[in-house]
């Protein structure tokens, strides 16, 4: 079944407000079964308000909406839904109660704007909302049934789980089951080649694809229809998947580094931890970005020992011990000093690994011989030093973070090596 969110707030539509709360829920119902076609935004005038309704209800069975019950002036929501269903506003006693009792918890007095809380669109259902002021409803509307919410997210995820999927469950006549595979390595385009095919071969399958630079994550959606024995549907849509998810994978087995919430730095500390190896890093047009991703993940401590940023030559001479001549000789961007760097950081810190970057970041610094993108990158272990030239695209930005992550590439596979 077909469903639509709807969110509502002037602070949305001028981008003052990133809308987290469309998304969560979109991803929500289709995890129920839905198909969501629209997320649709309008800011808080009341006829736009109905005029989207109506269309929405029109369009789709069931709507999801958020935003607009608060207690002052531009809190519409309830108002023109009303005025979309053709009735008037009906206080309720209970809601209103309610709302007194947490105002007072927390040493307020009722107001009458927080008292328009508790008016609902004539013969709505009330959702009730237990951490905040602002309760919900529900109506019909066209046939459609639709849902309002408050638009603070962490009352919208209690309401939406305790009040909505409870009411519209039954209503979504399919199950699904989604797969997600976390790429590095190819542009979406040659992903999507890649993956050419893969639905016509597993009916009632979807592959969609969402790109966070520098990564792609690869989402394998499989729908069954809901059956007499839901539990039968569950494993049918289970069983969908992860059919398709292993054609993905072997299309795609050199890119796939992880799935689910996993993250690039998160896999590779793993691939250390697991085989019990130490890492020192050396730094310079990467500036500490790679120790960075590297601690933002818990247990990070059980394998780094060292991030050293030797941004200058000094530094490279007098932290690794990089020689002054081969410096002079070679220049800071070059893979000789690239790997004395690595070599450097492993002796100080006593480790199994050792990566190093250096490279040009650029806007400024570039010349013919070294332009800006050319970086280099070195791993040193017992077994030796290996070193690659890569010549990154792109700003400032986009050169540091694929530096950051070629060289978590090759120590990923340095540790898989056993190195």
């Amino acid at each position: 079944m077909t469903c639509a969110v709807l969110s509502i707030g002037t602070e949305l539509t001028r981008g003052e407000l990133v809308n987290t709360n469309a998304s969560w829920l979109s991803a929500a119902l289709t995890d129920l079964g839905f198909e969501v076609i629209e997320q649709a935004v309008v800011d808080d005038e009341k006829e736009r308000i109905v005029a989207t309704v109506e269309r929405l209800s029109r369009l789709v069975p069931v709507i999801v909406c958020t935003g607009g019950l608060g207690p002052t002036t531009d809190d519409l929501t309830t108002v023109a839904v009303a005025s979309a269903l053709g009735v008037g506003l009906e206080r309720d006693e209970a809601s209103l109660e309610l709302i007194r009792r947490r105002l007072e918890k927390f040493g307020r007095t009722m107001s009458d704007s927080n008292a328009k809380q508790a008016d609902f669109p004539a013969g709505a259902a009330i959702l009730a909302n237990p951490i905040g002021t602002a309760p919900g409803f529900g109506v019909t509307l066209n046939g459609t049934r639709a849902f309002f919410m408050p638009g603070v997210p962490r009352e919208m995820k209690r309401m939406y789980e305790e009040q909505v999927v409870p009411r519209i469950r039954d209503l979504a006549q399919k199950v699904s089951h989604q797969i997600h595979f976390r790429t590095f390595g190819l542009p979406e385009s040659v992903v999507g080649e890649r993956l050419a095919g893969v639905e016509e071969a597993f009916p009632g399958v979807t592959i969609g694809y969402r790109a966070h630079f520098p990564e792609i994550e690869v989402k394998v959606l499989a729908r069954a229809a809901l059956g007499a024995d839901k539990k039968s549907t569950e494993d049918a849509a289970r069983d969908l998947a992860e059919r398709a998810a292993a054609e993905v994978k072997t299309r795609l087995a050199d890119v796939i580094y992880g799935d689910g919430d996993d993250t690039f730095a998160g896999v590779v500390g793993r691939a250390l931890r697991t085989r019990g190896l130490t890492l020192a890093i050396a730094e310079s047009c990467t500036g500490g970005l790679v120790g960075h991703m590297l601690t933002k993940e818990p247990g990070a401590s059980d394998y780094l020992l060292l991030d050293a940023v030797t941004y200058a030559n000094s530094a490279k001479q007098t932290v690794l011990g990089v020689d002054e001549e081969v410096l002079r000789g070679h220049g800071a961007v070059s893979p000789e000093v690239a790997c004395r760097m690595a070599e450097g950081a492993r002796r100080v810190a006593g480790s199994d690994v050792a990566l190093s970057i250096t490279g040009v970041a650029g806007p400024t610094g570039g010349t013919d011989a070294k332009p800006v993108g050319l970086v280099y990158l070195a791993v040193a272990t017992a077994k030796g030093t290996v070193v690659k030239e890569r010549r990154f695209p792109g700003e400032r930005f986009n050169i540091q973070t694929l530096a950051a992550y070629v060289g978590l590439a090759m120590v990923r596979d340095a540790a898989n090596e056993g190195r």
